[in-house]
């Protein structure tokens, strides 16, 4: 099956979303190096190898839905690799409601932080699960030490439900009344959907 987001670029005012691709691979495989950013999304460092295989997994799996951050001023014109910020996921894996998305955002640039690209990279993926997978309830497990992150959401209105003392994670959930759906509309509405093999197209080329 084709995976629904594959061509889709979601251009916004500071980030672009689009799709991961193999060619990301080495990046993302540098920033999960990292023993911050290893400890603040709770996973184990992969070789590349494993990188690259996690990839075509989450190109695949029908539940997962994923987009990588780049630069809004960077891209197009600097090559992707360059201007790759962070990622955003959906997982939808509740499998008694198919509705339920789960949200993570990871801006692994350390200039890129503190920026709100996190901010509008989560409210494009919502947007997005909203108006193309019908997503009506979202959760997102945090870390209890990223308090950041805590507090991002939380101006997204979503709020915080349980504390796992366990995996010292908070979860946050946010239900889309016909409010929020109106709020989340008005929050992205000057977002371009592009295709991505169209924007990929050289620089030159579309000039002419």
């Amino acid at each position: 099956a084709m995976k629904i987001n594959q061509d889709t670029v979601l251009r916004g005012k500071k980030v672009t979303l689009v799709p991961y691709t193999a060619a990301h691979v080495p990046r993302y495989h540098e920033w999960m190096q990292s023993e911050e950013l290893q400890r603040l999304t709770a996973s184990e460092p992969l070789s590349l190898e494993q990188e690259h295989e996690m990839q075509r997994s989450w190109r695949d799996d029908a539940d997962k839905c994923t987009f990588i951050v780049l630069d809004s001023e960077r891209w197009p014109g600097e090559a992707e690799e360059n201007s790759m910020v962070g990622d955003v996921n959906l997982f939808l894996t509740n499998t008694k409601d198919p509705t339920v998305g789960e949200i993570e955002i990871m801006i692994a640039e350390p200039s890129c932080r503190g920026r709100g690209f996190g901010k509008e990279a989560t409210l494009l993926m919502m947007a997005y699960g909203v108006r193309k997978l019908g997503i009506t309830k979202f959760e997102a497990k945090i870390g209890q030490e990223n308090e950041a992150s805590i507090s991002m959401f939380k101006k997204l209105h979503f709020k915080e439900v349980a504390v796992n003392s366990i995996f010292q994670e908070v979860m946050l959930r946010l239900d889309i009344s016909d409010q929020e759906r109106q709020w989340l509309l008005e929050q992205t509405n000057h977002v371009e959907e592009k295709s991505y093999a169209e924007l990929k197209q050289p620089a030159e080329v579309l000039d002419t």
